[in-house]
């Protein structure tokens, strides 16, 4: 039998071709045992046992294979807030936290605001958002059936009681006017290079690819959202790095004003804002 310390040196250098190695050795570890990462390097000569060794060898094969860290640990953190996850959804990212950032700050603290989150996929942008703030009621939008049920395990889980989720085409169902729409749609080219590159690969297209120019998503939820805003109703969306000018043409041409585009954690344009003057909403 293998000492935690021993398996943790062999891991490491499996997943060399990793640049967290070492780290996604010690999830994965952790996973295998149902044990905090303090516990490897206070016990790091404590035996696994022959069925542990064998979980953590197949892991670390899937995870040799490319399979992303958090769809082997079927969880990801958001936002300080832990989020189950299924390969049927997007693996939340720190650079979408904008989205939640934004609607903290623009939306008032002390008001029972009405939000939508349109494709929420795991359900962490809504989720978030509600946890921070508890008089809102916070729609979670996605048209599958079986990302739907991930959000609302992911709901009674956190505890998120004023959220709701709701199975829709984009706007289809959706009813009465709101405070703020938020989304991180698609917004990938079809035959963008990074569709064949690390944990992207392993994601479901669905939710990464919106047609040749990588916008027919965002199109549709800006043309639209000016129907379901309140006066001074807040769209905020997520895009590619090279889509600012594109995506702020949009928010113009739906009558949108005081457009703003905020940049992620890599110093790349990545949310496009904007506030529904009173003469759009409908």
């Amino acid at each position: 039998m293998k000492t935690i310390s021993a398996a943790l040196q062999q891991a490491r250098q499996r997943l060399k071709q990793s640049d967290s190695a070492a780290l996604d050795a010690e999830l994965l570890l952790c996973h295998v045992l149902g044990k905090p990462r303090s516990y490897l390097f206070t016990w790091p000569e404590q035996q696994l046992d022959d069925s542990a060794a064998a979980r953590f060898d197949q892991l670390l094969d899937q995870r040799q294979a490319g399979r992303p860290v958090a769809y082997l640990l079927g969880r990801r953190e958001f936002y300080g807030h832990e989020f189950l996850l299924s390969e049927d959804t997007l693996i939340p990212r720190p650079d979408t936290e904008l989205l939640v950032d934004l609607l903290l700050e623009k939306l008032p603290a002390d008001t029972s605001c009405r939000v939508a989150d349109l494709g929420t996929g795991s359900g962490a942008i809504a989720i978030s958002a509600a946890l921070a703030r508890p008089h809102w009621q916070v729609l979670a939008v996605d048209y599958l059936v079986s990302v739907l049920d991930m959000v609302e395990r992911n709901v009674q889980r956190l505890k998120a009681n004023n959220v709701t989720p709701l199975q829709s085409n984009w706007y289809e169902k959706l009813d009465g006017l709101f405070h703020a729409i938020v989304s991180n749609p698609p917004y990938i080219r079809h035959n963008d290079k990074h569709l064949s590159r690390g944990d992207v690969r392993f994601e479901p297209r669905s939710a990464l690819v919106a047609g040749e120019d990588g916008l027919d998503d965002i199109r549709l939820i800006v043309a639209k959202a000016p129907q379901y805003l309140q006066a001074d109703g807040l769209l905020a969306v997520e895009h590619g790095y090279d889509q600012r000018q594109a995506v702020r043409l949009l928010f113009a041409e739906a009558g949108f004003e005081q457009i703003e585009t905020r940049r992620d954690y890599g110093d790349n344009d990545r949310v496009t804002f904007g506030f529904c003057g009173a003469n759009h909403a409908q």
